[in-house]
């Protein structure tokens, strides 16, 4: 088993009697810095939010530079518009390529609108519009809205021809998983990027580094529509044979093997997650814990040791899918005995805080990069230990081509766990 994350220690018994003088002592006083002293964003964030929502922020960016530096492989949960607003060219792109990202949950509409600004005959397809314009107007002009982003109508339409065509090639007519599915989209849209010379979209940037994605609602979206076109006409005898078929079960068990395989295989013996948003991403991020332990039944599997999040939805109505990390404990989803010090959830829009986070942490790679050429790798990790987790190959952990191999490890476990596997069928159900 691997060695775990040695920040996870128990939290000290909230019952146990308190020392005045040791808890004065263990106050922490606020200390700041002027913005026009410090030079970085790293000090930016460390003593220029000294409380309340900036204080927020801070406790994130510190709990992303420890999971960072302590080496864990991080899962990524975004939900909205990431794609048609250009998101992944301008901050989610180069956090992938830092080979810190296991694997993505996100959204099928993620992926279906991913390939717009390849397709042939656009150039820049997707523009800005006001949010609070004549939407009316916008539908007569055929021109679609997604907030303050827009783009003819035929663009959606030659979406689906280039989906339809691709879906109906060879290699697809098949079943398999949906990372499955999206790694080969990710070739479709790759090729059709270095043909017309558009910038590396995010599937291909996630099909060239073999990062999986996971899209934990597959029906709801237009790459699965396009799917539904095509298997509705082999019904209907328009077409001859349509064979593509998405193994949900296979699939989910992928998740599952990738977090046996942070928690037993990979050296730290840890993993972190950043949430980004709500809804089925958050959730089924969160999901492969509960599946191993609570319905698989296998012994010793732990939740996420750091979880940052970023949601808009308030906690107060029941509306934050999938809970703050506090209450994930209770479902053994974020580890026990570290979230006090390692979990933080903030309500607010992430797409304003993620680029100076995720440029935080990219110049900090760089700094220590500049060290390592200078002063040797060695003496870099023995005087800074975080500059390894930081340093880690760029290639990542290529985790879709380990795929055979993980989930057949898992169902080494899962045979080997046989006795309690039979008996959790077992219950005295009510006659009909």
């Amino acid at each position: 088993m691997a060695t775990r994350y040695p920040c996870q220690t128990p939290t000290a018994d909230p019952n146990a009697p308190v020392d005045p003088a040791a808890a004065a002592d263990a106050r922490k006083t606020v200390h700041v810095k002027r913005v026009d002293e410090v030079e970085t964003l790293d000090e930016l964030f460390t003593w220029c939010l000294p409380a309340f929502g900036g204080a927020l922020l801070r406790r994130i960016y510190k709990i992303l530079d420890e999971a960072v530096g302590a080496g864990c492989p991080i899962t990524l949960a975004i939900a909205g518009p990431a794609t048609v607003s250009g998101a992944h060219h301008t901050w989610l792109n180069p956090l992938l390529e830092t080979g810190w990202i296991a694997y993505i949950s996100t959204t099928d509409a993620v992926c279906y609108h991913d390939g717009h600004r390849s397709l042939d005959g656009f150039k820049d397809p997707i523009h800005e519009v006001p949010i609070f314009g004549d939407d009316g107007a916008l539908r007569d002009e055929k021109t679609i809205r997604v907030t303050d982003m827009a783009f003819d109508e035929d663009v959606l339409l030659h979406q689906d021809k280039l989906l339809s065509a691709a879906l109906r090639r060879p290699e697809f007519q098949k079943k398999m998983t949906g990372t499955e599915l999206r790694y080969m989209l990710g070739a479709v849209y790759a090729a059709q990027e270095q043909k017309n010379g558009i910038r590396e979209g995010l599937l291909a940037c996630a099909n060239r580094l073999a990062i999986p994605i996971f899209v934990g609602a597959p029906g709801d979206g237009s790459v699965f529509l396009n799917s539904m076109k095509l298997w509705a006409m082999a019904k209907a005898g328009l077409i001859e044979e349509y064979k593509l078929d998405l193994d949900l079960h296979a699939e989910v068990f992928e998740a599952c093997a990738y977090h046996w395989w942070g928690l037993f295989e990979d050296p730290v013996g840890a993993l972190a997650t950043l949430v980004l948003g709500g809804g089925v991403p958050k959730n089924y991020n969160l999901q492969p814990e509960p599946a191993l332990g609570q319905v698989l039944g296998l012994p010793d599997v732990k939740g996420y040791t750091f979880d940052v999040q970023i949601v808009s939805s308030p906690v107060t109505d029941g509306s934050l899918s999938s809970c703050p990390p506090a209450e994930a404990v209770t479902w053994g989803k974020v580890d026990r005995d570290t979230y006090v010090q390692t979990t933080e959830s903030m309500q607010g829009d992430y797409s304003m805080l993620m680029p100076f986070l995720v440029k935080a942490l990219l110049d900090n790679r760089a700094r220590y990069q500049r060290w390592a050429e200078r002063m040797g790798e060695e003496e870099l990790y023995a005087k800074h230990p975080k500059a390894r987790g930081y340093l880690r190959p760029r290639d990542g952990y290529r985790l879709f081509e380990q795929r055979e191999r993980l989930t057949t490890k898992l169902l080494d476990e899962v045979r080997n766990n046989q006795e309690w596997l039979l008996d959790s069928l077992q219950y005295p159900l009510s006659a009909k």
